[in-house]
């Protein structure tokens, strides 16, 4: 029992990346970008909030694209409040 303990406590994180096409999340499930994801992105691109918004765009673009073919259709505003909303500066 210890030893599973250290095993999951030595465990590295998994990255929030998202899973194509269906653009979850790999190590929560939850739509990407998730809370987790959202935070490392705010972190990653603090400096620079128009490249963040110029990136999460074309992941939007791709999402968009990808989903579609998937659902038959994905709602644009759905995909700006996942991708964008969160990332305007406030």
């Amino acid at each position: 029992m210890a030893a599973e303990r250290r095993s999951e406590v030595s465990r590295p994180a998994r990255p929030h990346l998202p899973m194509r096409p269906l653009w979850l999340c790999r190590a929560c499930a939850a739509p990407w970008p998730c809370q987790p994801a959202r935070l490392a992105l705010l972190v990653e691109y603090r400096a620079d909030r128009s490249a963040l918004l110029i990136y999460l765009s074309t992941l939007m673009a791709e999402a968009g694209t990808q989903l579609s073919h998937l659902n038959g259709s994905a709602i644009a505003d759905d995909l700006t409040e996942r991708f964008l909303a969160w990332a305007r500066a406030r």
